[in-house]
């Protein structure tokens, strides 16, 4: 499995899902500046684009250490319940610790137990609930906060 990064404007793969039904879009979050990847696996010689990956920058202070790095994931849903989902968080939190990035988020639905099994796989580690902090089409829903954190070698 490899992760491929790719334009704003490269197709996504088809991977509609209950956690990914937002409803009407904010204007102004076109300006989150996204970073996004194409999950890619290879099987038999054939290579099949199986999801995609996306990050942006969440800042808690004005200083560059004070700068995480939040990530989502969506597969295709013939490809869900194989671990490509772990795997594939776990090679995108290590290529960002690998720029420098000390801290990688993750933030999954209450409900969404598929994907805390990913984080949990990848590395990632249960740090709390953010109340009625996600507005999808069917109304407001509680987020569960995951991190995957590399501390810099001195």
């Amino acid at each position: 499995m490899t992760i491929v990064g790719v334009t704003d404007d490269h197709p996504r793969p088809e991977s509609p899902s209950i956690w990914g039904d937002w409803g009407d879009m904010d204007p102004a979050a076109k300006d989150i500046g996204l970073e996004r990847w194409i999950i890619e696996v290879t099987d038999g010689g054939q290579t099949d684009v199986v999801g995609d990956l996306s990050a942006h920058a969440v800042w808690y202070g004005p200083t560059t250490t004070s700068r995480a790095i939040n990530i989502g994931i969506s597969l295709v849903e013939e490809f869900r319940g194989r671990r490509i989902g772990g795997i594939a968080q776990r090679l995108l939190a290590e290529l960002l610790h690998d720029r420098g990035i000390v801290r990688v988020e993750a933030s999954t639905d209450v409900d969404n137990l598929a994907e805390q099994r990913a984080l949990e796989r990848a590395g990632f580690l249960y740090e709390g609930t953010l109340k009625l902090a996600q507005g999808r089409r069917d109304g407001l829903h509680d987020l569960q906060v995951w991190a995957h954190v590399r501390v810099p070698q001195e």
